[in-house]
């Protein structure tokens, strides 16, 4: 039996808007700490290796060490910060739901490989009304790992009902890049997310520059890498 093609997304900087939602909950900890806010600008690229990962980041900018019994307490508290206000200002990055549209109606699958936590994914998808979207939604704790674990989007696939001869991953960050490389399945880079280095520097595949140009970036690599469909 034929397997429908399947395009497996990062979620925060590649599908949605996440930054200012992720920033208020960094800020919020650190001011509790007497720190100063990050800089919206800086806080961007210190997005996508998931909640510790950004507090660290978070600590790092303002010169401040902790012990991590400390970093777990604060990580506890952004978690619970950032769930109620999960979706205040997210929004899905502009061009993404008419891509949907268009390579849904041309028989792709879809499928959602992050580091956020999974709970946390499937609510921000839920508020977004994206979540039918997705033959799976996959997070850092879904299986145990982060990317750019090759076992992470191996399961992400398989939990989707994919092959990885037919999938394509898309993201905004080296541990999208990585991952799809580990595993052999090309890659869509998208420009407009937060990378902390330009995303033409990670050599994905492709770079688009606007979620409109997905579809022809999809296409391209269909046709150049002889991709099941």
């Amino acid at each position: 039996m034929p397997v429908s093609p399947l395009i497996v997304f990062d979620l925060d900087g590649t599908l949605v808007d996440s930054a200012p939602d992720l920033i208020n909950a960094l800020n919020f900890v650190l001011g509790r700490e007497g720190l100063a806010p990050v800089p919206a600008a800086s806080a961007r690229k210190m997005i996508g290796a998931g909640a510790r990962a950004l507090i660290e980041r978070g600590l790092e900018a303002e010169g401040r060490l902790m012990s991590a019994d400390r970093v777990d307490v604060l990580t506890r508290d952004f978690i619970d910060f950032y769930a109620e206000h999960i979706a205040d200002e997210t929004r899905p990055f502009e061009g993404t739901e008419a891509a949907l549209d268009h390579l849904s109606a041309e028989g792709f699958l879809f499928a959602v490989c992050t580091n956020k936590l999974e709970w946390l994914s499937k609510r921000l998808l839920d508020r977004l009304g994206l979540s039918d979207r997705f033959a799976a939604i996959c997070g850092a704790d879904t299986f145990g790992v982060s990317k750019p674990d090759p076992m992470f989007l191996r399961q992400t696939i398989a939990r989707s009902g994919g092959d990885p001869k037919a999938a394509i991953m898309v993201g905004d960050s080296g541990p999208d890049v990585g991952v799809a490389r580990r595993t052999g399945v090309p890659v869509v880079g998208v420009g407009f997310g937060y990378s902390m280095v330009p995303i033409e520097e990670l050599a994905p595949d492709l770079v688009i520059g606007h979620m409109s140009e997905l579809p022809s970036a999809v296409a391209k690599l269909h046709a150049t890498l002889g991709l099941s469909i």
